[in-house]
């Protein structure tokens, strides 16, 4: 009775083993969501600093077009979702990492814009009586604070699916965040495009690439 028990044991462990791999080997990200927000921050980044740059104003607020983005993003993850043929056993916990991400950001805006608001009142009210400027920029220290969150979802998404291109592109953002703190802040919005390059919209072409050649190998096994 022991050794049945062990060697039930042991089918059991294997044929774990067989579930997991096969999971891994039919999920397969399309990338098209990370392209799609690797070029919609850098285009944002890019034309705000054309605005500071050239000292101009939209009649919107470019970043806007993060919040319109979110409407393709969720169609593309239900036709992804719906693709996979088996659900990982770590897509739950992805998921929950990049929706914590979203509300990280959101939550760093809301309180971004309230502290401008603050800010823009106290320094107004201490030039008046002071006639001197106010020297400390709280903008200056804005970009810092959001190329932390982006290194935080990609770089542990990069370690846990073992895809370097993402690993090392959340390290950037890390090493992009430290250098923010002590530059100016078209130097702060330059960073905040090559992260957003190199973090998302460089792995997301990888990624599409490699999705078409898995999605080629597999019709060239159905024929």
């Amino acid at each position: 009775m022991e050794q049945e028990k062990k060697l039930t044991e042991q089918e059991s462990l294997h044929l774990i083993t067989m579930m997991i791999n096969k999971a891994k080997e039919s999920y397969h990200d399309t990338g098209i969501g990370a392209i799609m927000w690797g070029a919609v921050i850098a285009i944002c980044s890019l034309v705000r600093l054309s605005e500071v740059q050239f000292d101009y104003k939209l009649p919107f607020d470019i970043y806007l077009l993060t919040l319109v983005a979110i409407i393709p993003q969720i169609f593309i993850s239900i036709k992804e979702k719906k693709e996979r043929k088996v659900k990982s056993y770590d897509d739950a916990y992805m998921d929950y990492l990049w929706l914590g991400f979203g509300i990280s950001i959101f939550l760093l805006i809301h309180i971004s814009n309230n502290i401008f608001g603050e800010w823009g009142s106290w320094a107004n009210e201490y030039r008046n009586i002071t006639g001197k400027p106010v020297i400390f920029r709280f903008s200056e220290y804005v970009a810092p604070l959001f190329l932390m969150l982006y290194g935080m979802p990609t770089f542990v998404t990069g370690a846990a699916c073992k895809f370097k291109p993402m690993l090392w592109g959340g390290i950037f953002c890390w090493i992009c965040c430290i250098i923010a703190i002590y530059t100016s802040i078209k130097i702060d919005l330059l960073l905040t495009a090559a992260s957003a390059i190199l973090a998302w919209l460089v792995p997301g072409i990888i990624m599409e690439k490699e999705y078409r050649s898995y999605k080629k190998e597999q019709a060239q096994l159905n024929v």
